[in-house]
């Protein structure tokens, strides 16, 4: 059942125009600020060749874009996860869906997955990017996996967060507000860890993505990740639950 739903999310994304153009302007923005990191490392190639041990094409073109890209995907995720259910709540086709012989379990975590295989696509586009760069040198894939699986986990817990406001309300326009709200404030609380405040590096979910893409895949960072996410999924589902129950 759970394909069922993700089929059934990923046919509603690509039937909705905003989706298709949000996925474009992702996919500029990064080949665009890929090429602009190329640009800028083609011109400093010839000093680099003068340092003993020089940045490769890894650090100063690939990181800079996965840095980006986690930025990007933290902008983005109000605007498609606010439909995921207060769209649904809406037009009333929640309720069909809770009453159906499927498992309030299911319908989450077909929608979770629903919203991280499009954002699948927009990560593969930068690992696509990356490995071309083989053509003209070497690569850290050890960097590029942390990054991958940091950018993963990153977007995981946006899209988790993002369902879980989307089930608290019959308006997606709302949805998306708070949505933005939650993720900007989280983002602000990287901003203001400093050194000093560990309890906050200890909550501030980019600073957790900063280690992925400093390379050091962080069992403490993949823990917190996880129980982020699981987190909001089971709120989420403990929100239906007491709606199913209650009528």
């Amino acid at each position: 059942m759970i394909a069922t739903i993700i089929r059934k999310e990923l046919k509603m994304f690509f039937t909705s125009p905003l989706a298709w153009i949000l996925l474009t302007l992702l996919q500029l923005m990064l080949t665009w600020i890929f090429l602009g990191r190329l640009d800028g490392f083609l011109e400093i190639q010839s000093q680099l060749l003068q340092i003993a041990n020089p940045p490769g094409v890894t650090e100063i073109i690939i990181l800079p874009v996965f840095a980006m890209a986690a930025i990007v995907l933290l902008m983005v995720t109000p605007l498609l996860s606010m439909r995921l259910l207060a769209e649904e709540r809406r037009y009333h086709t929640l309720t069909l869906l809770m009453s159906a012989p499927i498992s309030i379990t299911d319908i989450v975590i077909g929608k979770f997955l629903g919203l991280m295989a499009f954002f699948s696509m927009t990560i593969i586009l930068i690992v696509v990017l990356s490995i071309s760069l083989l053509l003209g040198g070497d690569l850290d894939f050890g960097l590029i996996i942390s990054n991958t699986i940091g950018l993963l986990l990153t977007s995981a817990s946006f899209s988790a967060l993002g369902l879980y406001i989307s089930s608290l309300t019959a308006q997606p326009a709302v949805a998306a507000i708070a949505t933005l709200g939650g993720l900007l404030g989280l983002w602000l609380v990287d901003l203001a860890t400093g050194e000093s405040n560990q309890w906050l590096q200890a909550i501030s979910l980019l600073r957790h993505f900063e280690r992925f893409n400093q390379g050091l895949i962080d069992t403490f960072s993949i823990a917190y990740f996880v129980l982020f996410i699981a987190t909001f999924l089971i709120l989420t589902i403990r929100h239906l639950d007491g709606e199913r129950l209650h009528g």
